[in-house]
């Protein structure tokens, strides 16, 4: 009997010491790893990212925070570059990862979007940040930021969010006053898609009768981004023209929708009631060329506050920031952009825990706070993005950059988040959307203005491009184009 029950007292110990290792287990899974940090033996990190101006302003300034101080506490020393713009940033990440001669050494974290990120994954280089981040402190950020960080199951996370955009409307508020008061016209007729196609022409009409010269009105329009305007606008219109399941993507080039798009976009600018001539539709602001655009709620510091149409012409302009203009009746969706961060799969998984320490203190909610209120970006944390919590943090911030927020904030509270998910190509393929489009427009531009030049009457000119015939052939050279990138293998 005494065998028997010290049989039986050996067995419930030994349950007992699995249940509490199996429990020590899973608290250590919820638990960070046990450190590989020595503040005796600090660690160095790069970080490239794409910033500038202002925004790069703020991100040194807390990278030298961080070194002075949780930095040294952790043992952790940041090293920031800008590596130009956002292609010669992947470009050199590209090269370093393949080794190529000349290539900078692989840097510990990268700022990349989706398509980069995925590509980098596919290599093998991108780090699985669960591995060091708790399910508690992933469930701190926006659900769409984190979704976008997963690619080949929901069980990872590839890509750390640290600062986002949307896109809005940015009005050159005082110019727009001028023909509101000679037309009538009022900011409501500029809430959808269709009212600004209408409103842009007839502010070309207005200005085109205040001179004796035909055909010489301005435009009122112009958009930054024409791969936004397709996805989002044909996800307003009920359809996704990437889908991505596992990284592999489906084609839906709706011919109706696209069709839409097209009226909107192609029409009104060889009508010259859009126009596009600097590299971004702030310069075409500053230089009075458009009164208004759709453009990232980041690009808030670049607005000018003055137009200048010559040497000897220059006036003061005030910006308004308004959410951005859907389709009728459409649903309601937002572009969600911006970079996150890669931590690279380095060899030293000090220099890893290092990044992932680094990255979690950049986006920790006030903090964050200062740098979107600083640069226009908008905080990733859920906390952070209320308009409570941002106005705290406001009272010497440029007032573009506070209307930019105020707008962005608003849009995110009243619509659906959206970006396509990264796959093969996909930069390419977004790439066909951003220029197919806009390219063609442009060109046909010139084609009129020639036209008219030799003395054909713009309505004249337009009708030989506006036509059926030249919309179904652009739509199927796009549409053979883009199903060569998604059915590639």
């Amino acid at each position: 009997m005494k065998s028997i029950y010290r049989t039986g007292i050996s067995l419930l110990t030994a349950a007992a010491l699995m249940l509490t290792a199996g429990c020590s287990a899973a608290d250590k899974k919820e638990s960070k790893k046990d450190s590989l940090l020595n503040a005796e033996k600090p660690v160095s990190i790069e970080v490239w990212h794409y910033y500038n101006g202002a925004q790069q302003d703020a991100f040194n300034k807390l990278v030298t925070e961080f070194n002075e101080g949780k930095g040294k506490e952790l043992g952790i020393k940041v090293k920031a570059s800008s590596l130009g713009n956002v292609a010669d940033l992947e470009e050199n990440v590209i090269a370093s990862i393949d080794g190529k001669v000349g290539a900078k050494e692989i840097p510990n974290i990268f700022a990349a979007y989706a398509d980069t990120a995925y590509a980098v994954d596919q290599k093998g280089m991108a780090v699985d940040l669960k591995e060091y981040m708790t399910d508690e402190e992933i469930s701190e950020y926006m659900d769409s930021y984190i979704d976008e960080g997963k690619f080949s199951s929901e069980d990872t996370l590839k890509i750390f969010p640290v600062a986002k955009a949307t896109e809005i409307f940015m009005l050159n508020e005082t110019d727009w006053e001028k023909f509101a008061d000679a037309t009538g016209a009022s900011q409501e007729d500029i809430s959808t898609i269709e009212g600004i196609t209408a409103t842009a022409q007839e502010y070309y009409e207005w200005t085109d009768g205040l001179t004796d010269t035909p055909d010489d009105g301005k435009a009122f329009f112009g958009r930054d981004a024409m791969a936004n305007y397709f996805i989002i606008g044909a996800r307003e219109l009920g359809v996704e023209i990437f889908s991505v399941k596992d990284g592999k993507p489906e084609l839906n080039f709706d011919k109706d929708v696209v069709r839409k798009l097209w009226d909107n976009y192609y029409v009104p600018y060889v009508n010259g009631y859009f126009a596009s001539s600097g590299k971004f539709r702030s310069d075409d602001i500053k230089t009075g060329n458009i009164l208004a655009f759709v453009g990232s709620s980041a690009g808030a510091t670049f607005f000018p506050d003055q137009v200048t149409l010559d040497d000897e012409h220059t006036y003061p302009i005030e910006m308004k920031a308004l959410t951005c203009p859907k389709f009728e009746d459409g649903e309601d969706y937002a572009v969600q952009q911006g970079a996150g961060m890669v931590v690279m799969n380095k060899e030293d998984k000090a220099e890893i825990e290092a990044s992932v320490e680094f990255l979690k203190w950049f986006t920790d909610t006030e903090r964050n706070i200062d740098f979107a209120v600083s640069s226009g970006y908008l905080p990733v944390k859920k906390e952070a993005n209320t308009k409570e919590m941002i106005n705290q943090k406001v009272e010497s911030t440029d007032s573009s950059v506070l209307q930019v927020l105020d707008a962005s904030l608003d849009q995110i509270e009243n619509n659906t988040l959206y970006t396509t998910r990264a796959f093969k190509n996909g930069t390419n393929a977004r790439n066909v959307l951003e220029y197919s489009l806009s390219d063609k427009a442009a060109a046909d531009r010139e084609e009129i203005l020639e036209l008219i030049q030799g003395g054909q009457s713009r309505a004249e000119a337009v009708s030989r491009f506006d036509t059926d015939e030249n919309f179904e052939t652009w739509y199927q050279e796009t549409l053979t184009s883009l199903s060569a990138l998604v059915e590639a293998d």
